[in-house]
């Protein structure tokens, strides 16, 4: 009885070998084509590891101008920073206080293999609306530059934002946004220091 089931087993090994065989050799090479394709946009690669200096857990120190002139506002909080879906994405948490009130937010950083091209997406409880911005460096992960859009509360609609990222060194890092002021012209409205925890 043992003999005939491991009979049985080589027999449905060997057979489902044979057809993986047939159908590699069945594939016609626009179909082999299309599987490198995919196998090539789906893996991580060295544009995702420059992102790795942004990884870890940090403390930080934020300042924000509502206003050309007036003094800004400064907080703390804490950012952990992780890679997820196999070092595709770093998914960023932030928690701390803004204007007397609890800060949450929850953001996502990747590189698009196919669109050749940095985005990052921002969601926090201040709003109900999404962040999203593309962007590039062009010094190897020293310095990053996104542009994109977010929701405004006075008009309701999309007003462009520009966000800068420099690399001080592994622990530290700065993040700064700019939008419009009450001129249109663009003004620095938030700068972030990110020390990592020790």
């Amino acid at each position: 009885m043992k003999f005939k089931v491991l009979a049985t087993l080589v027999l449905v090994v060997v057979c489902a070998s044979a057809i993986a065989q047939e159908q590699k050799k069945e594939m016609s090479a626009d179909q082999k084509a299309q599987m490198e394709a995919m196998m090539k946009a789906m893996m991580p690669g060295e544009q995702h590891k420059l992102l790795n200096n942004m990884v870890g857990t940090f403390d930080l120190k934020v300042t924000a101008w509502m206003m050309p002139g007036e003094p800004p506002m400064n907080s703390t909080g804490t950012s952990v920073n992780t890679w997820i879906m196999g070092g595709r994405y770093v998914e960023q948490k932030t928690s701390g206080s803004f204007m007397g009130q609890p800060f949450n937010g929850l953001g996502y950083t990747g590189y698009d293999n196919l669109k050749k091209t940095y985005w990052s997406s921002w969601m926090d409880n201040m709003g109900t609306g999404i962040m999203t911005s593309t962007g590039a460096t062009t010094d190897n992960g020293k310095t990053w530059k996104f542009s994109g859009t977010e929701p405004d509360p006075m008009t309701g609609k999309d007003t462009p934002v520009e966000e800068h990222i420099t690399v001080v060194d592994k622990d530290h890092y700065t993040f700064d946004m700019w939008s419009p002021g009450p001129d249109g012209k663009m003004m620095k409205v938030m700068e972030i220091a990110y020390t990592r925890k020790p």
